[in-house]
């Protein structure tokens, strides 16, 4: 079966605020066929895909943090686009929309806070989503006929928002971020998994910048399918994010079925599902054309794979489908084998795999409150440390 790598759950029928997470379909499950070229299945369209899945060089995944240290996501010309009156959890709060530029483009995202705000400071949650139809705030703002608060999150994690925390949510570039039927187009060229950090990290100092009261030290996050592994890497990037909850999010494109997929794609049989259409152009046409150094295609991959840089994780727990037929299962087994390796226990690392859960976190019983328990604890104000 090929690695299906992204597709957004079904949502709810909630008629006011909605993270968007929507994805194609794949329907790519024909059998391969040897290449031509190499009755062993390895070389396809003159790709080495022996080659091309070996396990990274300590060289490279040094090479990657290094490029990674390069990247300038500190906040540049940032503005307050919109700002009106919403409620957080019955309490009453503020969104706003940020703009900011980040590698050369505006880059739009949404600041949620409550106006009360301790002296201590406020928590925050980045939320990443998944799919690449961008990200809404849908208005008016009233409560529903159950009386759910008007902003209700459905978003997989929360059933509503908490009211003690703020709220960063990215767009990710060359998306769209609707609120109340105005659209902001963030720009650039899309790039998942990978710049969609750069993106997520600079709205963070921009959200830092522009509102007081936000506490630098008591960062979560909080990811979907392709915000799962953003989240993931946002962590490994930036020591702020200091815990995180994703949910079926891929963590190692060389791993598993990857190869599988790669070998359709050389072939012209690309599954036409959003975030792999990017990579298909960025990295796998120029491979098979000769344009792609095989060793730039390799670190393209790698850069987007958590798992090569696992050391560097914070607190993480991660919730997958067993029978999640879009990013397999084995992607979090792969992350667990790691974590494993390097003696991460609970609470520093906790995995559930749902028996028959699809991808949707609606199919994994008590998955939302799991997250919501583990996130709660970024309320926990660290302890001053004692002088003698």
């Amino acid at each position: 079966m090929l690695f299906r790598f992204l597709r957004a759950a079904p949502s709810r029928l909630v008629p006011l605020y909605m993270l968007i997470l929507l994805i194609g379909t794949v329907g790519c499950d024909s059998a391969e066929t040897m290449d031509p070229e190499d009755d062993t299945g390895r070389v396809v369209e003159g790709v080495d895909l022996d080659l091309l899945f070996a396990s990274p060089a300590a060289a490279e995944l040094d090479g990657i943090q290094a490029d990674w240290a390069t990247r300038d996501v500190s906040a540049r010309d940032v503005r307050i686009d919109s700002s009106f009156a919403i409620s957080l959890g019955g309490t009453p709060g503020t969104a706003q929309v940020l703009s900011h530029v980040v590698d050369g483009a505006r880059h739009y995202g949404l600041l949620l806070l409550p106006d009360a705000r301790p002296p201590e400071g406020v928590p925050s949650i980045v939320l990443t989503h998944g799919g690449d139809e961008g990200v809404g705030l849908n208005e008016p703002l009233s409560a529903d006929a159950a009386g759910r608060d008007a902003l209700t999150l459905i978003t997989l994690g929360l059933d509503q928002f908490w009211p003690d925390f703020a709220y960063i949510v990215p767009s990710f570039r060359a998306e769209p971020l609707v609120v109340g039927g105005r659209v902001w187009l963030s720009e650039g060229d899309a790039s998942p998994w990978d710049r969609d950090v750069d993106d997520a990290l600079a709205l963070v100092n921009a959200a830092l910048e522009t509102a007081p009261g936000l506490d630098p030290t008591r960062i979560g996050a909080l990811g979907y399918s392709r915000g799962g592994t953003v989240a993931l890497l946002m962590a490994i990037r930036d020591p702020r994010i200091v815990r995180l909850s994703a949910f079926f999010g891929p963590t190692d494109f060389l791993f598993g079925s990857s190869r599988e997929f790669v070998a359709d794609a050389l072939r012209g049989n690309v599954a036409d599902l959003p975030g792999l259409d990017v990579l298909n152009e960025d990295i796998i046409v120029p491979l098979r054309a000769g344009t792609l150094p095989l060793a730039e295609a390799r670190l393209a991959l790698i850069r987007r794979s958590p798992v090569y840089f696992a050391d560097r994780l914070p607190e993480v727990q991660v919730h997958h489908g067993q029978a999640d037929t879009v990013v397999p299962v084995e992607q979090t087994e792969r992350l667990s084998a790691i974590m494993a390796g390097l003696a991460r226990t609970p609470p520093a690392y906790e995995a559930f795999l749902y028996n028959g859960g699809g991808h949707s976190p609606l199919t994994m019983p008590q998955s939302t409150q799991r997250s919501g328990l583990f996130l709660s604890a970024l309320l926990t104000v660290p302890s001053a440390p004692a002088f003698d």
